[in-house]
């Protein structure tokens, strides 16, 4: 744990009551979403400037202090989980969009402002801030940028990186650097704007940034369809692809929803059930999309890769067909499932999901597991979900045992281990089946000259040596 008298020094370097360290705000600062690892920072400290930014950075190589980011906590890998004494620097203050250009459609934004928030300042200017995912709500944009978020409209806007136009970072030796200055077009060199995207904080902290906005979608409209099994899913993608221009498409198991259901909130789409259930949008911007979108539907049920469906006529149902999905990962939090976010290329789905399907009827045979994911750009989520008899530690235990087994099989794929929650705390021992031991070391080395000291964001992405 830091000394007492050097936090002293800490309290010195921001304003008046920002540096904490009772009990209550180390365990709630000092965590993320993941349930692994027991928070233990030795302090939080919560600057308001990029000037703040820089004397806390500076102050830790002097100290050799660990930092660790931390936005809005909603990550999923442990990548913002101090759990070996380490200082948190929360973003929660640098929370203001500080301009907006309507030429460019940029605005630009400190690291704390909240991802709804800047989406509701987009639809503000009647625009559009695509990336979404379940955690919009309490997720922050620096986090965002730190873990190249994606969400659920990556079929057609792609993941956080697309949007960011412009990023100012203060490095591990505490320099600011301002990085492409909201450019379209820079041909000047290394863009080390795209090094820090994804980085989890271990290069250098975000302490502003330009993000880029879209026009505003036209009559959003989403189906939620029922498939008789897995393999009717891609065909149905591809019927509809090859018509619309998709917005989203996702999938959801028949336990998923089940889930979902005995919440009491959310009505059911339909009445028939199934396995397996796609949902997917679109902008039915003319009468004729919608008619096309309700052709296709036709075609795949007289194809057999439909059973049953509904399009949304208004607002709510549209609101209510998503709550299908996006109340998932919150819903089954209740039950501390073991999650893997795994990847392919979308031509491998099937074949991926029956290999790793196999893996897990054969060593969790007594254990529930609910699908579901981003089918759309190849992303699967496999959640197995705890025992009511089953202490936590013994769960953990039992499901890690696979990891190597499900991750041979994400190798065999050319797949990724970390479709889009980042590597942290609870990937990094696999980071090898998804990249070479030559692209480790790049990595490393990289890390090297920005962080010489090794305090920014240590033990994640890389195992400690």
């Amino acid at each position: 744990m830091t000394h007492p008298a050097v936090i002293d020094e800490l309290m010195t370097l921001v304003d008046p009551g920002k540096v904490l360290t009772d009990a209550a705000s180390l365990e709630t600062y000092g965590k993320d979403w993941t349930k692994h690892y027991p928070p233990a920072p030795s302090a939080i400290v919560f600057p308001k400037t990029a000037e703040q930014v820089q004397a806390i950075v500076r102050w830790a190589n002097t100290h050799k202090v660990a930092l660790v980011p931390s936005g809005g906590r909603t990550g999923l890998s442990a990548g913002a989980v101090a759990a070996n004494g380490e200082v948190v620097v929360a973003f929660d203050y640098m929370n203001q969009i500080l301009g907006f250009n309507a030429c460019d459609r940029t605005v630009v934004c400190q690291p704390g402002v909240i991802t709804r928030q800047l989406q509701s300042f987009a639809e503000e200017q009647g625009l559009y801030y695509p990336v979404d995912f379940a955690s919009s709500g309490s997720s922050q944009v620096g986090g965002n940028i730190a873990t190249n978020a994606g969400g659920i409209k990556v079929i057609r806007y792609g993941m956080t990186r697309n949007w960011v136009a412009g990023l100012k970072v203060v490095t591990g030796k505490g320099e600011l650097l301002e990085l492409n200055k909201g450019l379209v077009k820079n041909a000047t060199g290394y863009d080390l704007r795209q090094l820090f995207i994804g980085a989890e904080g271990t290069l250098g902290f975000v302490v502003e940034a330009t993000m880029r906005l879209d026009r505003a979608p036209r009559n959003l409209t989403a189906m939620v369809l029922g498939t008789p099994d897995f393999d009717s899913i891609m065909p149905v993608l591809h019927a509809f692809q090859g018509r619309l221009d998709l917005t989203a498409f996702e999938f959801f198991s028949d336990k998923g929803l089940a889930r979902i259901l005995a919440r009491g909130d959310v009505p059911a789409p339909f009445e028939t059930s199934c396995p397996f259930y796609a949902l997917l949008e679109f902008e039915a911007s003319t009468e004729e999309v919608a008619n096309e979108a309700l052709a296709t539907f036709e075609h795949c049920v007289e194809q057999g890769w439909v059973v049953d469906g509904v399009m949304s006529q208004s607002e709510t149902q549209l609101k209510n067909l998503w709550k299908l999905r996006e109340y998932l990962s919150e819903t089954i939090s209740h039950w501390t499932p073991y999650k893997n976010d795994i990847s392919v290329t979308v031509a491998k789905v099937p074949a991926f999901l029956r290999d790793i399907d196999a893996i897990v009827d054969e060593h969790y045979p007594d254990y529930e597991v609910v699908w579901y994911g981003h089918i759309g750009d190849g992303n699967l989520h496999l959640n197995i979900l705890k025992p009511e008899h089953m202490g936590k530690d013994e769960f953990f235990a039992s499901c890690a045992k696979v990891n190597k087994w499900v991750f041979e099989i994400v190798e065999r794929y050319d797949g990724s281990i970390s479709a889009e929650h980042g590597v942290g705390m609870t990937k990094r021992d696999y980071l090898g089946y998804s990249r070479s031991a030559e692209e480790i070391a790049c990595m490393k080395a990289i890390k090297a000259v920005f962080d010489p000291n090794g305090i920014m964001n240590p033990g994640k992405i890389f195992a400690p040596e």
